[in-house]
């Protein structure tokens, strides 16, 4: 029986590394690929939180800043809806990615740079604003009308 909880540690624990590393990987290239990437960075770190300290440390401070942005960002309905219209515009822009219209008259730069990156950017482009939508509701139940989260201050997110 402890060589099976060994083994089931073991799977454990093999899944949260190849789970968090991956999502860290996808993270840093939607850094400068079409994406979520700060999203999945932080989605990696959490699952990494799991297992080792120094993940949780960068954890906690990203944390703590993205609730005070949140909240931020839903303080008024003017950034509500700059917010909303801002995640339709992009998944407009992926449905156009998508169809991929041809090329108008006044591009001036060749052909190959129109809508470059094809189908997946496009679906990329919509996940991404689907992902803004859900964390836009969400920021909105959990944050509005309520006190916003202190930012934590320097000496705190100071990561030894």
């Amino acid at each position: 029986m402890a060589a099976k909880e060994r083994v089931r540690g073991w799977i454990r624990r093999t899944g949260i590394e190849v789970l968090g590393w991956t999502l860290v990987i996808l993270g840093a290239a939607a850094l400068v690929l079409p994406g979520p990437g700060l999203l999945m960075l932080a989605a990696g770190l959490a699952v990494l939180s799991q297992q080792y300290h120094w993940a949780r440390r960068y954890l906690t401070p990203l944390k703590a800043n993205a609730y005070h942005a949140a909240a931020l960002g839903v303080k008024t309905i003017p950034r509500i809806a700059v917010s909303c219209l801002s995640a339709l515009t992009i998944m407009g822009l992926g449905v156009v990615w998508i169809l991929q219209p041809g090329v108008p008259s006044w591009w001036f730069l060749d052909s190959r740079w129109w809508l470059f990156g094809g189908p997946g950017t496009g679906i990329s482009l919509i996940a991404s604003s689907l992902i803004a939508v859900v964390l836009i509701v969400y920021s909105v139940r959990r944050f509005r009308g309520r006190p916003i989260p202190p930012r934590p201050s320097a000496a705190r997110t100071d990561i030894r």
